[in-house]
């Protein structure tokens, strides 16, 4: 049994930093410099080193979306677990909001009505949203697939994603239509994710501007 380290209450989120370092470095793992930050919040918060394999960011992807959050980006969700995990007072210091649309009577009420998720009925309320969006979903692979067809038709393309639902139906196959679209994207390959995976990754976004490294 190993030894119960003592550690401060302020510090424990630091201490749990070096640790995954630590690990990463025993596992002989080096992540690219601008995603690291990202991809060690979301072992933080899921104590999962696989995600230092699974991880998928386009081309300056970090840059591209704390860009859009200095910019006044909002946030759109697919759950509001995300909502909830997501730093609202760093992102509103940043003039952005965050918006999840799934519980909303209205979008049950129209989803029935016209026969299809309310994940896409959200997607179209969300692109209907003034200004910059990044989408963050970690539960509905529906809502990526909503968002995709709408860029198919035409009819909106989002400025980012991030895409990881968590599940067995249509969740690989919905993560690898934006891996292969022009999209600016983090995405983890594969079956998992969730909720908290998508709020930590928005959260290490805006820490990074609060507190560069």
């Amino acid at each position: 049994m190993e030894k119960i380290e003592f550690v401060l209450p302020g510090d424990i989120e630091k201490r749990s930093f070096e640790i995954i370092g630590e690990e990463l470095k025993e596992r002989g793992i080096t992540l690219p410099a601008e995603e690291e930050p990202v991809t060690k919040r979301v072992i933080h918060t899921s104590a999962d080193f696989e995600y230092a394999q699974t991880m998928c960011y386009s081309k300056n992807a970090v840059q591209v979306a704390r860009e859009l959050l200095k910019r006044g980006a909002s946030i759109v969700t697919d759950t509001n677990m995300a909502k909830a995990g997501i730093n609202k007072t760093a992102l509103s210091k940043l003039g952005g909001e965050v918006y999840c649309f799934m519980a909303d009577e209205d979008v049950a009420r129209e989803a029935k009505e016209r026969q299809v998720t309310r994940a896409t009925v959200s997607m179209e309320r969300a692109a209907a949203l003034p200004g910059p969006v990044i989408f963050a979903i970690g539960n509905a692979p529906t809502a990526l697939i909503s968002l995709y067809e709408l860029m198919e038709q035409g009819k909106f393309r989002p400025e980012f994603v991030i895409g990881v639902p968590v599940g067995f139906v249509n969740v690989v196959q919905a993560k690898e239509l934006f891996l292969e679209s022009d999209v600016p994207y983090i995405i983890n390959r594969g079956r998992k994710g969730g909720s908290n995976v998508a709020a930590a990754i928005c959260n290490a976004l805006l820490y990074g501007i609060e507190r560069p490294v």
